[in-house]
């Protein structure tokens, strides 16, 4: 992706799903980030098991571009060390990462494609940042907002989901994989336009594309409080 949004070919996308390793956080609303990557392999062909830059990573073409899917697999809030050692490796500038995560501040079941903006209280998302060096990168947050309030955030996005929301999930994984790929073939400015919808009362979308610009969204998540953890 160049500036603008625009695809740019002959570069390495570096696509990454967060999330935490370990079986007792596979089905966790936490892990989301790594369904989308298991997603995107599956649709492309591409088999993420690849042990490198503490990470499990794959290589493969997606929309036409190079791309290296990855799973970091240091813990939720260390994803910046894995992604680093990844971007320098494959000299992946950060226009060209993509960072696919679960927000506590979206409605569950919605998602939202955005070219920058603060962690807001996404722990993973602020290691990221931090070792990026910026904020200027796109990202794809699935929103897994609690049907009630919650005093332990931290607590509900490391609980396993139930089947109901495993089945209701399943299609917002789907939305968020195709959301990847039409960043890679047409820019972050096409899939937000595609992508983003405004949220209605009863939590759902209303199939319009949002404004371009969400005041709320400077400050994603900070009003949930600090949400990431390694368990």
């Amino acid at each position: 992706m160049g500036q603008g949004g625009e695809a740019m070919p002959n570069q390495v996308s570096l696509i990454v799903g967060l999330g935490n390793p370990g079986p007792e956080y596979a089905w966790t609303p936490h892990n989301l980030g790594f369904f989308v990557v298991d997603r995107l392999a599956e649709s492309a062909g591409i088999r993420v098991e690849r042990p490198e830059a503490k990470s499990y990573l794959g290589l493969g073409k997606i929309a036409g571009q190079d791309v290296v899917l990855a799973k970091p697999q240091t813990q939720m809030n260390l994803s910046g060390l894995a992604v680093r050692e990844m971007m320098r490796r494959y000299e992946c500038d950060p226009r060209h990462l993509v960072i696919v995560y679960d927000d506590v501040a979206l409605p569950w079941g919605m998602i939202r494609v955005r070219e920058t903006g603060s962690a807001g209280g996404h722990n993973g998302l602020k290691s990221v940042i931090g070792a990026a060096g910026t904020m200027d990168f796109p990202r794809v947050r699935l929103g897994v907002e609690p049907e009630y309030p919650i005093d332990d955030l931290a607590a509900y996005v490391l609980r396993p989901m139930r089947k109901a929301d495993l089945e209701s999930a399943a299609d917002m994984i789907d939305q968020a994989a195709d959301a990847v790929a039409v960043i890679l073939a047409k820019g972050v400015s096409v899939a937000m336009n595609r992508f983003n919808r405004r949220a209605t009362p009863d939590g759902g979308a209303d199939g319009e594309p949002a404004a371009d610009h969400d005041p709320e969204e400077d400050h994603e998540g900070e009003d949930k409080g600090e949400v990431g953890g390694e368990g």
